[in-house]
Order: structure tokens, then C-alpha cells, then sequence
């Protein structure tokens, strides 16, 4: 029976050959899920968490501005000079003092400026670049029409994974509440129509994962010739290799202004130097770099402490360690996909309620894990680095590293979880001597530029290592420095000199330099 059908299927979609010829797309399943409608209740869109006892100390962090005549910083949210709708929301959002990268970058972007900012987790980045791009767009008196086919964006919001892009989408949302100006969010794992049809409800702040993004602007839904901001949060990330040709792919797409013509705005933590001097492909030549001192990006609002340990003994360190958090929220980071949902299965054996996240979970399944885990359903999340950027969960009080990443990067990402806005928390990483040697001088310099205790073990690994993996810090203050700060030749003077003598010409030259530090 089985040959027959095949037989009488030999032309169809079942031939082999037949499958090699579809599209990627045709083979995949047709996705079908919609997520649910966000909360149009007041108190639920701006519900915030306190600030923690050293959101004062954000003041006393050094600052350093570099580029040609950078606009003076504000001190206060009235000097932002903000329309009335949006300083309200800033109000009911909790707001009362600009964090550093808000005190200077609100300015900066408001002066139609390029922008590289460099600034800790949990610092305030969203923020910084939202209120002046709303600002500038209400003002212009920017209303968003459903009555176009093709949606024309004045702002697009681009971050490297599903959940930050959400996040950032729910606080455009949240800032330009009862005003004229709508955001939209675009990302994968969800139903395209749906998608397409909430684009088409009017559009002004388009914020996407590059894929997605791609893919509605190849279907005309969305066009670029009123564009005037492009922004790129987790920066370094959407410029490594795997986004890089996306991104160039965005920047090349028909009717995108050139670079001269938008204001180009990029935000992370960390910008390793390959990352700076790609990102001059993107900027003005005179960006503003501005970086917020945290050495190594690493907030010492975070407690880190290193466990020497091997791999066969890493799940009984982490029962450990998890006794002694109870039910306080904890994020268990591993490398692998596949270690995640095994670790998740050995805790809720263990009797630990625990839920996982990770790349090949349906897009249903992890909105699912992220809500029982905010609410503290399941007060243990393991995931691996899709969630390690950018996202902002409530009263994250540890962070567990059982695989360390391969850079050091990574790491002050993953940590960066935990300590947020001023709260404090606790991070714990297992080092496995056999892998994780290569990370072990950048993690000392991490850690004492945080002012975290550095075991002797480590110090001993670290001084015997034949190199490290990934970001390493220069200079002591800042997590990245402005690589056009070196040294430059203003002249170089030849002095020529020709003696005769002794039966023969004899020629000298002589060359004095002179540099300066910019």
C-alpha cells in the first residue's frame, strides 16, 4: 500500500526531488500562533519596579564624552524641555532623575546627533533614546494613518532577540500612551498575517528583529523614505557576524536614507574595538561616543563570586546553590540548547520549580516561560544567551553562569541581569579549568575593576594562561574607550643635510614627528 501511494505521489510535494526545490519556507510548518494583546489597562502599562538603594550612586559614575562639540548634559527631566503628554508619562512611569546615560544622551540624540553609547546594564539606555525620539516626532505633530497600504516609519528600533525587541516595543508603547504616535513590534514565531495587519493599523516607531524587519520591508509593506532614526540596541551584538549582514542589508534596502541623511543611534554595553570601526560603516563622521564608567561593564551593584568546579560536579554545586536562594528569582544560564532543557528537567525532578528558554522553543513557549517566571510561578529560568541581552525582569535576585561563554562580553551580559537600576544581586559562576581558562585574565580584570574578590586559584589560572578569549579592558575606568582617541601625526619634517669631504659626498637625513593624543 506504502509503494503504491508513493507511486501515485512521485510528482507531488512527497518526491524528493521535489522537496529539494521548495523554499525553506514552503517546507516549514505555517506558523499560526498570535500572541496576546498587550495590557490597555493604565496601571498595568505603567507598572514599574522601585529603584534599589544605590540608584543615588549612579551620580557619583564618571562620564566621558568624546567628538566635536557634544551638547551640554541636562540634571533634570524639565531641562529635556519634553511636551506635556510625554513628561506626564515619564512621571507615571516612576522616572525622577535622569540616570548618566539619560543625562547625556537625551541631549545628544535631541541635538541630531549620531550616537555610540556605551553604558551598564540596567542603566537606563531604553529610555535615553525613546524620549527624544518621541519628542522630536510629537512636536513635528507625527500621527500614525491607517488609511496607507504601505506604512512609512519615521523611527526603526532594531535589537539582535525576540524578548528585548517585546521589551522595548512595550515601553515605546507605554511613553507615547495617549498621544497620536504608534509603535509596533515585528518579530518571528509569530502568525505573519497578523503581523502585517498590525503594521497596517498606522506605524510611526517600528521596532523589529533584523529577520522579520527584512522580511515585512521585502513585502512593501513598509517603506523607508520618511525615516529619520535608526536605532540599534545591544549594537555590538547586531554587528557581530551573525547580524552583520542583515544590517547592511537594512542600511542597503530601496528608499533608506544614507547616513548623512538619518540619525543613527546605537546602544550596548560592551563595544569591542572590531565593533567600533564597523560601526563607522552605519555613523556620521562626527558621532558622539559617550561612555558611562563601569570598569569592564560589569556593575558592582552585583555581587560575584567564582566556584572552582568540573564539569561532572556542577549539577550537585548548583542544587547548592539554589538551597540556599529559596524562592527568590534566579537565572541559570547555560551554552548549549540542549543543556537547558536537560538542566531544567533534573531541577523540577529535584522538586525545584523550574522552566527553560532557548532558540528552539515556539515562540508560545517562551512568552509562557517568561511570564510563570516573572510572576515567580517558577522561580528558576534556565536559558541559554537569547535571553542573556538586554531584558529587564522585576526582583532578579541571582545569576547563575553554569557553562561560562566563550567571551567575556557575554559574561557582563548574563550578569547584567541581576542588579538592576540601582537594586542589588548576587552572581555565581562555575569555572571549569579544563574549558574556561581562556576567559581567566579578563575575568580577573572584571572583577577587580568591580571591586569583587578575586580568588588566588583564579589569579594563579589567569597568570598562566597563554591568552584570553574576547573583550579586554583597557585603562581602569571604562567598560569601552572611543577608538579614534589615539595617537595622531599633525607633521613630519625631513631635514636634509649634504656634506662634502674627506674625497667623497656624504648625505644625512634627519626626521623629527610630532603627534598629539585626541
Amino acid at each position: 500500500l506504502f509503494g503504491s501511494l508513493w507511486d501515485s505521489h512521485k510528482s507531488t510535494s512527497f518526491h524528493p526531488k521535489y522537496l529539494k526545490l521548495c523554499s525553506e519556507d514552503e517546507r516549514r510548518p505555517k506558523v499560526v500562533y498570535v500572541p496576546p494583546p498587550p495590557p490597555e489597562e493604565e496601571s498595568s502599562i505603567f507598572s514599574h519596579y522601585a529603584t534599589g538603594i544605590n540608584f543615588d550612586k549612579y551620580d557619583d559614575i564618571l562620564v566621558d564624552v568624546s567628538g566635536s562639540n557634544p551638547p551640554k548634559a541636562i540634571m533634570t527631566f524639565d531641562e529635556a524641555g519634553l511636551c506635556e503628554s510625554l513628561r506626564k508619562n515619564v512621571t507615571k512611569s516612576g522616572y525622577v532623575k535622569p540616570t548618566p546615560v539619560q543625562k547625556h544622551g537625551i541631549p545628544i540624540i535631541s541635538a541630531g546627533r549620531d550616537l555610540m553609547a556605551c553604558a551598564q546594564t540596567g542603566s537606563g539606555k531604553t529610555a535615553a533614546f525613546l524620549l527624544p525620539i518621541l519628542q522630536r516626532l510629537m512636536v513635528d505633530g507625527v500621527a500614525a494613518s491607517k488609511f496607507s497600504e504601505v506604512q512609512e516609519p519615521e523611527a526603526i528600533i532594531v535589537a539582535p532577540t525576540r524578548e528585548l525587541i517585546n521589551q522595548i516595543y512595550l515601553e515605546a508603547r507605554k511613553f507615547a500612551y495617549g498621544t497620536c504616535v504608534r509603535p509596533v513590534v515585528v518579530y518571528g514565531g509569530i502568525n505573519t498575517g497578523y503581523t502585517i495587519r498590525e503594521v497596517l493599523k498606522g506605524c510611526n516607531v517600528l521596532c523589529g528583529t533584523p529577520g522579520r524587519l527584512l522580511d515585512i520591508i521585502g513585502r512593501g509593506k513598509v517603506g523607508l523614505s520618511k525615516l529619520r532614526y535608526l536605532v540599534l540596541d545591544e549594537a555590538d551584538r547586531m554587528l557581530d557576524m551573525g547580524f552583520e549582514p542583515d544590517m547592511r542589508k537594512l542600511v542597503g534596502s530601496p528608499g533608506m536614507p544614507s547616513k548623512e541623511d538619518r540619525q543613527t543611534l546605537m546602544f550596548s554595553a560592551t563595544y569591542p574595538e572590531d565593533i567600533q570601526r564597523m560601526a563607522a560603516d552605519f555613523l556620521k563622521v562626527d558621532y558622539i561616543f559617550l561612555a558611562v564608567g563601569v570598569v569592564g561593564g560589569a556593575c558592582s551593584d552585583v555581587e560575584q563570586t567564582i566556584i572552582q568546579v568540573d564539569q561532572y560536579s556542577k549539577r550537585d554545586q548548583l542544587l547548592e546553590v539554589l538551597k540556599s536562594t529559596g524562592n527568590e528569582r534566579t537565572m541559570v544560564f547555560v551554552e548549549t540548547k540542549r543543556s537547558a532543557d536537560f538542566i531544567a528537567t533534573f531541577l523540577c525532578q529535584e522538586k525545584i520549580s523550574t522552566t527553560s528558554i532557548h532558540g528552539d522553543r515556539e515562540q508560545r513557549e517562551r512568552e509562557k516561560a517568561l511570564s510563570d517566571f516573572r510572576l515567580g510561578q517558577c522561580p528558576v529560568l534556565v536559558a541559554t544567551s537569547v535571553a542573556a541581552r538586554g531584558l529587564d525582569i522585576e526582583q532578579v535576585q541571582h545569576v547563575v553562569n553554569f557553562d561560562l561563554p566563550s567571551s567575556i562580553d557575554e559574561y557582563v551580559h548574563r550578569i547584567g541581569r541581576t542588579g538592576r537600576c540601582g537594586n542589588t544581586g548576587r552572581a555565581v559562576s562555575f569555572f571549569n579549568p579544563e574549558s574556561d581558562t581562556p576567559l581567566a585574565r579578563s575575568l580577573v580584570k572584571v572583577l577587580s575593576g568591580a571591586q569583587q574578590e578575586v580568588p588566588k586559584w583564579l589569579e594563579e589560572i589567569a597568570f598562566s594562561a597563554h591568552g584570553t578569549t574576547g573583550f579586554n579592558p583597557r585603562g581602569k575606568v571604562f567598560a569601552s574607550t572611543d577608538t579614534r582617541k589615539v595617537w595622531r601625526i599633525t607633521s613630519h619634517r625631513i631635514y636634509f643635510f649634504h656634506i662634502r669631504g674627506g674625497g667623497g659626498h656624504f648625505f644625512f637625513f634627519f626626521s623629527k614627528i610630532y603627534i598629539y593624543l585626541t
